[in-house]
C-alpha cells in the first residue's frame, strides 16, 4: 500500500509543477488527461473562467461500440480523434497539452497522437 501512496504522491507533486506554468484561455484552452485502471478521460479546460468546454472519456455512450474490444492505448487515440472534432466544430484549433504528471508514453501519448491526427496543433 505504501507504494502506491508513495506513486500518487510523486505524480500530484509533478501535476503541481506542471500547471503552476500552463493556462488554458478560452482561445487555447488545457488539454488535461487523466486515466483510472479502467478508463481514460480527456478534458479542454478555460483556466481563465473555471469552466470545461468539453469533454471525451471510454464511457461515452456514443462511443461505446467503437471502443469495444480495442486496447486501452488505442481507445485512447479514438478518444484523442473524437475530442478534437468536437474542439473543431467549436472553433478551437490550438490547445495547451497537460499531462497530469503522467510519464509521456502509452495510452498518454496515445491519446496526444490522437489529438494531433484529429486537428488539434499543440
Amino acid at each position: 500500500m505504501r507504494k502506491n501512496s508513495l506513486k500518487t504522491e510523486r505524480r500530484n507533486k509533478i501535476r503541481r509543477r506542471i500547471r503552476s506554468t500552463i493556462r488554458g484561455s478560452a482561445e487555447k484552452p488545457r488539454l488535461s488527461i487523466f486515466k483510472s485502471n479502467k478508463h481514460v478521460y480527456l478534458q479542454l479546460i478555460n483556466d481563465l473562467e473555471n469552466i470545461t468546454i468539453t469533454s471525451v472519456s471510454t464511457k461515452t455512450a456514443d462511443l461505446q461500440k467503437e471502443l469495444k474490444d480495442k486496447t486501452a492505448s488505442e481507445a485512447a487515440k479514438v478518444i484523442g480523434k473524437t475530442l478534437a472534432e468536437v474542439a473543431k466544430d467549436r472553433g478551437i484549433e490550438q490547445v495547451v497539452f497537460d499531462r497530469s504528471g503522467y510519464k509521456y508514453h502509452g495510452i498518454v501519448k496515445a491519446a496526444a497522437d490522437g489529438a494531433r491526427e484529429g486537428g488539434l496543433e499543440f
